[in-house]
C-alpha cells in the first residue's frame, strides 16, 4: 500500500485579483490533510471515501432536465487526476494497472460541512502524488503542481490554482497564476510530457518565511460557500464593470507586493496594515460586483478580532467559510477567542504546515 497526504490551505491576501496573471496572492498550507492510499488489485478497482458519500451536489433545471455542477463533486477531481497522471504514465512507457483508492479527509466537520480549506485542490494533489508514486514516475514538486493544476482546471474551469500550489509546496507562498489561454491551447496540441517540461507563462511560486512573532488565527462561521459559483459571478462583474475591476486589480497588486516586502523585512505592522487594506479592497469588489463576499458573520468575526488588536479579513472566495487574523505579542488571543465563542464563531485549531524532508 502507498499512502500520501496533501494539506488544506487558506488565502491570506490577494484573493480574486490572483485570478489574473501578474497579480500575486499570499496563501498558506495548513495542518489538516486529505490522505490517499492506493493498493494494486486484480480485475476491478474501487474508489472509497466515507466523507464524500455525504457531499451535497448543486444542480439546476434546464427545461425538464436536472443539470449537475461537476465542480461540487470531489470524485470528478479524483477521476480527472487519475486520467491526467495515467496519460503521462503511458507517454513515459508504463503499463497501466488496476488499483483501489481510499480517501480520508480532515477538511470537513463531523457533519460533512466544508471548512473552506481547499478540499478539491487537496484531493487532486493527493491523488496525483499517490499515482506518481504508484507508477514510479520521476517527477519533482513543480511537475506535481502542473499535473494537479491541469486536472483541477479541467474540472473547475476557473480559479487561480494557488490552492494547488499551497497543497504541493506547503508553508507560506507568494503565488501568481499562469496564462489560462496558453494552457487551453497547449492541452489541445501538446503531450503532457511537453507541457510539464514547459515554462508556464506568468507562473510564480515563491516560498516565504514570516516573522516568528506573527501568528495566524482562523475563525469559521459555520456557513460553507461554493468558490466556483462566487468566482463565476465575479467574472461577470469583470466585464460589466471594467474600470472598477482594473482599479481593484492594481490596488490589490500594490497591496500584496508591499506585504511580501514586509514579510521579507520582518515588519509585522506592514503585514498587518496590508491585511486591513486588502479587506477594504475585497469589500469594494463585493459592492460593485454585487457579490456578498464579506457576509455579516465574517464582518462580525473581523470586527471582534480588530477590537482585540488583530488584523482580520475574510479568506478566499468569502461568502461564508473562514476569516483569518494576524496577531502578534500585543494581542490577547484567549480573550479574542472567548469573544468569538460568544458569537458562535468556531476557532479552528490549525497551524501552518511546512514541508520537510520527512513529510514530503
Amino acid at each position: 500500500m502507498i499512502t500520501v497526504k496533501a494539506p488544506g490551505k487558506l488565502y491570506i491576501a490577494g484573493e480574486y485579483a490572483v485570478l489574473e496573471p501578474g497579480h500575486p496572492a499570499l496563501v498558506v498550507a495548513l495542518d489538516r490533510f486529505i490522505t490517499v492510499s492506493i493498493t494494486e488489485t486484480q480485475d476491478q478497482g474501487t474508489i472509497n471515501s466515507r466523507q464524500y458519500l455525504e457531499t451535497n451536489f448543486h444542480w439546476r433545471r434546464r427545461g425538464d432536465q436536472m443539470i449537475f455542477d461537476n465542480r461540487d463533486n470531489p470524485y470528478h477531481y479524483i477521476l480527472e487526476a487519475i486520467r491526467v497522471v495515467e496519460a503521462l504514465a503511458l507517454e513515459m512507457g508504463h503499463t497501466l494497472r488496476v488499483f483501489d483508492l481510499d480517501i480520508n479527509s480532515q477538511l470537513e466537520d463531523q457533519g460533512g460541512r466544508k471548512y473552506g480549506l481547499g478540499s478539491s485542490a487537496a484531493v487532486t494533489v493527493a491523488t496525483v502524488k499517490a499515482l506518481i508514486e504508484f507508477y514510479q514516475l520521476p517527477l519533482n514538486r513543480l511537475d506535481i503542481f502542473k499535473l494537479a493544476a491541469i486536472a483541477h482546471f479541467n474540472v473547475q474551469g476557473n480559479g487561480s490554482l494557488g490552492d494547488i500550489a499551497a497543497s504541493v509546496f506547503g508553508g507560506w507562498i507568494a503565488f501568481s497564476t499562469f496564462d489560462k489561454d496558453w494552457l487551453r491551447t497547449v492541452l489541445k496540441n501538446n503531450t503532457f510530457s511537453e507541457i510539464i517540461a514547459s515554462d508556464w507563462p506568468g507562473l510564480k511560486i515563491e516560498l516565504l518565511r514570516v516573522p516568528s512573532e506573527l501568528e495566524l488565527l482562523i475563525g469559521w462561521t459555520g456557513s460553507p460557500a461554493s468558490t466556483s459559483h462566487l468566482v463565476d459571478r465575479i467574472t461577470i462583474a469583470k466585464f460589466a464593470q471594467k474600470q472598477q475591476y482594473q482599479n481593484f486589480l492594481e490596488s490589490s497588486r500594490r497591496c500584496v507586493e508591499t506585504m511580501i516586502k514586509g514579510i521579507k523585512a520582518a515588519e509585522v505592522n506592514v503585514i498587518k496594515d496590508g491585511i486591513r487594506l486588502n479587506r477594504q479592497l475585497i469589500k469594494q469588489l463585493g459592492v460593485f460586483s454585487q457579490v456578498d463576499i464579506e457576509t455579516p458573520e465574517l464582518a462580525e468575526l473581523c470586527q471582534i478580532a480588530e477590537d482585540y488588536g488583530g488584523a482580520a479579513k475574510s479568506s478566499g472566495a468569502g461568502g461564508g467559510d473562514c476569516g483569518i487574523v494576524l496577531t502578534d505579542h500585543s494581542v490577547d488571543q484567549a480573550r479574542l477567542i472567548s469573544a468569538w465563542n460568544q458569537h458562535q464563531i468556531t476557532t479552528l485549531p490549525l497551524t501552518v504546515f511546512e514541508l520537510t524532508g520527512a513529510n514530503v
